[in-house]
């Protein structure tokens, strides 16, 4: 076995060039010092690696929050006069091309009164309480020997940022890079909806069709604009997921008050489950649920135009509004007319 660092644990994209914060992933990166070289892990959001990387990022000296869960363990175990001797690295299958934690487990090594112990856990959860406990890590010859790359000199982030799947990437002057929505072509939209006729295409609209258990997007689902209005439709005969064409604008002009969404959709024969969507986002900084949902569906074939509405406050920390038309299952759903608009104030007093 070899002794390797943790070098990094990056989040991904990281900033972003309007100067925002999105994380979609983790870049972990194992240094073999001794061997000049090092292994890099990408990591998507399982339990320890948003902890890993705060533990890792940290200057020397600084004192760590003690809720951590990773802290708070290590510092049971000192109570209970246990120690955390490793954390060995593990492959659970075939011979992997590179680590994950999909075919990877970590062996935490235990050492107390009553005797060692080691305690299988995620790889991910694994390193992080290396971290906290300032224990070594260990990676076996041959597994080394096989995945690590050759690094010179002191840089060893730079040559593995093209380990990040491209869905983890920020995209440069996208005004809402990072957010998992695969964007047509638009500008930064202002405070109220545009293109609403779709006389410009699909400009200012956006497909989100979500993303494949591998991060790459999904193709399963497609959009188009033309004739009375816009479509979204399945791509394949058994789509995975769902898909929603929507427009996303800022929710400055409408918090503090209701927001309404109208629109007119049909669908055609055997589409499972369409309707409108409506989602208020809000500061995720300030709230635990940073998206609140809303919708009306329909099921099966709608040949005639049906005219569907929904409402929705608006918080005073909110800060987007998306709106548009979804879509679960195979089919297609055509929206027309949509509606964007404050909703008017209930009369007082009975007038």
């Amino acid at each position: 076995m070899t002794t390797v660092r943790i070098a990094h644990a990056e989040p991904q994209p990281g900033r972003l060039a309007d100067g925002g914060f999105q994380t979609r992933g983790w870049l972990v990166v194992l240094a073999d010092d001794a061997g000049h070289r090092a292994v890099p892990i990408w990591l998507r959001g399982e339990p320890g690696a948003g902890d890993l990387s705060q533990l890792v990022r940290r200057p020397a000296g600084e004192i760590v929050p003690g809720d951590a869960p990773q802290i708070l363990t290590a510092r049971l175990l000192h109570e209970a006069d246990t120690r955390v001797t490793g954390v060995d690295v593990e492959v659970t299958g075939a011979d992997p091309d590179e680590l994950s934690s999909g075919d990877t487990v970590a062996r935490i090594g235990l050492a107390g009164p009553a005797g060692t112990r080691h305690v299988t856990a995620e790889l991910s959860l694994g390193l992080a309480m290396a971290a906290a406990a300032d224990a070594p890590v260990r990676l076996a010859d041959a597994l080394l020997d096989r995945l690590a790359v050759p690094v010179a000199g002191d840089d060893l982030l730079s040559p593995f940022l093209d380990r990040v799947p491209p869905a983890a990437r920020a995209r440069p002057g996208h005004w809402l890079a990072g957010w998992p929505l695969a964007t047509l072509p638009g500008q930064r939209p202002r405070y109220e909806p545009r293109n609403l006729e779709f006389a410009d295409g699909l400009d200012r609209w956006d497909l989100d069709a979500g993303f494949r258990r591998d991060a790459e997007p999904s193709h399963d689902y497609s959009a188009a604009a033309g004739g009375e209005g816009a479509s979204l439709s399945s791509a394949v005969p058994r789509p995975a997921g769902s898909a929603a064409l929507v427009q996303v604008v800022f929710a400055d002009d409408y918090r503090g008050a209701a927001v309404v969404f109208r629109g007119e959709i049909r669908t055609e024969p055997l589409t499972e489950q369409a309707g409108l969507r409506l989602e208020i986002l809000r500061h995720r900084w300030r709230v635990g649920r940073a998206r609140e949902d809303h919708g009306v569906t329909v099921s099966g074939g709608h040949r005639q135009w049906t005219s569907l509405e929904l409402t929705a406050p608006v918080p005073e920390d909110a800060d987007m509004i998306r709106f548009g038309i979804a879509l679960s299952g195979p089919g297609r759903v055509w929206l027309r007319r949509p509606e964007l608009r404050r909703a008017e104030p209930e009369p007082v007093g009975g007038e």
